[in-house]
């Protein structure tokens, strides 16, 4: 009984931090809240945009550097404009391809975010002019 009792006891208290709000990430100088969320996931794990992708002019990894991009993004294709083209290039990355660049951009990427992951990534990519 005083097993059973434990327990109860043990899931209760797990179960009460559950309702909890995760705690917030540090307030990022010059960014919105969801620019700042998009700067987390582009340097994360999750995303891992920071291991091919430099935010340096100039610098190359693998894939072309991201500084600018939110100027370029909206003269690659004639009509698209700087939001679209990021996200496609996201979520399709094999339709836009920079020249001189491999195709190696992983095509999985909008299965391991979400839909709101990925709205906060393309804010931050838009602040980088």
């Amino acid at each position: 009984m005083r097993q059973a009792l434990g327990w109860t006891l043990l899931c209760l208290l797990l179960l009460a931090g559950c309702g909890r709000d995760a705690p917030q990430a540090p307030p990022t100088p010059g960014l919105t809240p969801a620019q700042a969320r998009g700067r987390a996931i582009f340097m994360g794990a999750v995303a891992r945009c920071s291991s091919c992708h430099s935010l340096e002019p100039g610098v190359r990894v693998v894939g072309p550097s991201l500084a600018g991009i939110a100027t370029r993004a909206g003269e690659r294709i004639p009509g698209m404009d700087a939001r679209t083209y990021i996200e496609l290039s996201i979520l399709k990355p094999g339709d836009y391809i920079v020249e001189g660049y491999p195709d190696a951009m992983p095509r999985n990427i909008a299965k391991q975010i979400t839909g709101d992951q990925l709205n906060d990534l393309v804010e931050f990519l838009l602040t980088l002019r």
